[in-house]
């Protein structure tokens, strides 16, 4: 008898055992998950409503006066676009160099992979505490509205400076997926385009990336749900606020001073909110953070659909 007949003959008990764990450990995923969802839905679906959306916050300690989540959805919508315009072509350029350029056995290549590793395992309060000891330097003044120590010293806090640091702590992630899915797209792609005398950069360009888009999107999105649920980098770097640098923020006229000053997300909203920060409106707290993980959870919708469609869209 073979070696493949006695190992057909033995029972294959270990099979359906490894089988039977991994759909146990899905379904304690999935439950902790739905039970998250759940409990805040249960705590703060009858705090929403039209005006909880429409109102700004406002400072108070009596129950349940905390005001609406205007200003933190309009601060988390603002800090998610400014870091994906610093983090995505820094991310897409250094995907394409570590997959397409970069040799791997040379000692640049070490350096630069040890570098992700270890800004990946960077926790984001030291991010933020980086960041503000950087950006309170007075060659960053023009990043901040005001000084902390007179004109001699930036201030430090804003927009600006947040989505900056922000999207260097999500650099790591989104860097490693879009690499993948560079590495992804067959070779044959490549040798089609130089047999066809195209250099390598415009193979790059024209066909790799194109192929690589689904991959590259959904890195992108997921990283816009990292963003928009840190706290630390906006606790340090936006001011620790409900309300907006701007008095008249909506204004286009204001829009620069914006930028370059304070700013609310809803992150702060529930930490100011909650009995464990600074309020006393809990059921507000929970409802602004179902918003959050709702928000969160389109994302990731998002990401999955934009990722299926260009797949059938390339075969």
């Amino acid at each position: 008898m073979s070696v493949q007949e006695k190992l057909r003959s033995k029972p294959q008990w270990g099979s359906g055992f490894g089988q039977f764990a991994c759909w146990v450990a899905a379904a304690v995923v999935s439950a902790v998950c739905l039970s998250i969802i759940g409990y805040l839905v249960f705590q703060g679906w009858h705090s929403l409503s039209w005006k909880f959306f429409t109102t700004d916050p406002s400072e108070s300690m009596r129950e349940g006066a905390g005001g609406g989540v205007r200003v933190p959805i309009v601060g988390t919508a603002l800090l998610i676009v400014l870091a994906v315009l610093v983090m995505f072509p820094i991310a897409v350029g250094a995907a394409t160099y570590l997959s397409e350029y970069m040799d791997e056995s040379s000692w640049f290549t070490r350096v630069v992979r040890t570098g992700l590793e270890v800004l990946a395992s960077v926790p984001s309060v030291v991010f933020g505490m980086f960041g503000l000891a950087l950006f309170s330097m007075p060659i960053f003044t023009f990043l901040s509205s005001s000084g902390a120590e007179g004109a001699s010293q930036a201030f430090g806090r804003s927009f600006l400076v947040a989505a900056i640091v922000m999207g260097v702590h999500v650099l790591p992630f989104v860097i490693k997926v879009s690499e993948e899915s560079i590495r992804a797209v067959p070779v044959s792609y490549r040798r089609g385009a130089h047999a066809l005398g195209i250099t390598k950069w415009r193979s790059i360009r024209k066909v790799v990336l194109p192929a690589a888009a689904p991959g590259i999107v959904t890195a992108v999105i997921l990283g816009m749900g990292l963003i928009a649920g840190d706290t630390a980098i906006v606790w340090l770097l936006l001011g620790g606020t409900t309300t907006m640098g701007a008095s008249n923020w909506w204004a286009p006229s204001q829009f620069l001073q914006v930028l370059r000053g304070t700013g609310a997300t809803l992150t702060t909203y529930i930490f100011f909110n909650s009995p464990a920060g600074d309020g006393n409106s809990p059921q507000l707290a929970y409802a602004a953070a179902l918003v959050l993980v709702v928000l969160v959870l389109a994302l990731n919708v998002i990401a999955s659909i934009v990722g299926r469609r260009r797949k059938r869209q390339g075969s």
